[in-house]
């Protein structure tokens, strides 16, 4: 097939992460693969196995850009593409009218759970299909009702095992002898819940000396407000020896290897790539019940799970879980099975691929 992939992300996150295994392991499938992306793109990078001559670099700046429009008409009217693929909410639109006039057909991937805007109302007769990444966007999307239900189709996440091999850390973050590292990877954002983990942490802190917390992710509040918060939170509790802040992360893996316990105290999430990765990274996982961590964890097999928001029950899960190894060990062990049972790339991409071929059979 001959497949336009195209995303306006700025920032690199679970999406994009989505995003470009999705469009590697097709193009490694041996389809013709073809990219539109911003000129700053954080993607690009990533995306390095597809020759430069199959990407198109466009504004993207807003769902009515008519230039970058009708660059992906011409686009894909030269290349013959049967399928443009749309990752992001503003672009939906845009890609909807970049379609006119060509034979290709549109897929869209939502991947959240906002409700869209009027807006996408304009998308919805060139829509073929529209894939969810849960069955929790699947639901929010038929409330929606912009979309007729039988366009919409759950295709869950994969993970790249490979990228979870087992190896050596590198020692950027050592680790003190029988120092226990509990981690939390995400957008720095309220909704994230690094706050609920910084009071169960002086919770867990008061108890015990053996343990420390580190939280990895990038501020994207245009003032830095978000961060500066949990900062004075972190200083407010006098656990400035005992939490570490590190920013955005380049090596995931490598971070998830070093952690005794991943927590994902999120008030709402989707689906929760974070979370899949480290069961991929065989760490044991706490996670607030949202929509998208009831999706993955199996309670009390796969992981642990508590009621967002309430910080005694996850400072108490946190205990529990820090001192019974062999529990950690089991969590482990069953939520890596469940990853390579249910969560692989290979059938994500086949369920992608099938979307594609009943988006080709769809009557306009």
């Amino acid at each position: 097939m001959r497949i336009l992939q195209l995303s306006s992300a700025r920032h690199f996150g679970g999406g994009e992460r989505h995003f470009v295994d999705l469009a590697n392991t097709l193009f490694a499938r041996g389809h013709d693969v073809y990219i539109a992306l911003r000129p700053d793109s954080p993607l690009k990078n990533e995306l390095s196995k597809i020759p430069q001559d199959n990407f198109l670099t466009v504004s993207l700046s807003n769902s009515l850009d008519i230039g970058s429009a009708w660059k992906v008409r011409r686009f894909a009217r030269a290349r013959r593409i049967e399928i443009v693929h749309a990752h992001v909410a503003r672009d939906y639109p845009l890609a909807a009218l970049g379609i006119g006039g060509t034979n290709a057909r549109l897929v869209l991937t939502r991947h959240v759970l906002f409700p869209l805007s009027r807006i996408h109302r304009l998308t919805q007769k060139r829509v073929a299909r529209v894939i969810a990444v849960s069955q929790g966007v699947a639901k929010s999307l038929r409330a929606h009702r912009i979309f007729d239900e039988h366009k919409i189709v759950v295709v869950r996440h994969g993970i790249n095992l490979s990228r979870f091999t087992p190896k050596k850390h590198d020692g950027v973050l050592p680790v003190a002898d029988r120092v226990l590292r509990v981690g939390m990877i995400g957008e720095i954002s309220p909704i994230k819940g690094q706050q609920d983990l910084i009071r169960a942490a002086a919770i867990v802190a008061a108890q015990r000396k053996d343990v420390e917390f580190i939280i990895a992710g990038e501020d994207k509040s245009a003032d830095g407000a978000n961060r500066r918060q949990i900062e004075e939170l972190i200083q407010q509790f006098d656990l400035g020896g005992r939490i570490k802040l590190i920013g955005q992360l380049d090596d995931v893996p490598g971070f998830l290897a070093t952690l005794n316990l991943f927590v994902s105290a999120s008030h709402s999430e989707s689906f929760g790539l974070a979370i899949l990765e480290a069961m991929a990274a065989g760490v044991p996982v706490v996670a607030s019940a949202t929509e998208g961590a009831t999706e993955l964890i199996e309670a009390e097999v796969t992981g642990r799970l508590i009621p967002i928001g309430d910080v005694d029950e996850l400072a108490r899960a946190l205990d529990e879980l820090l001192s019974d190894s062999d529990l950690r060990d089991a969590l482990s062990a069953h939520g890596l099975r469940a990853v390579r049972h249910c969560f692989t790339l290979d059938r994500m991409v086949d369920e992608t691929e099938l979307v594609y071929r009943e988006a080709l059979r769809h009557d306009r």
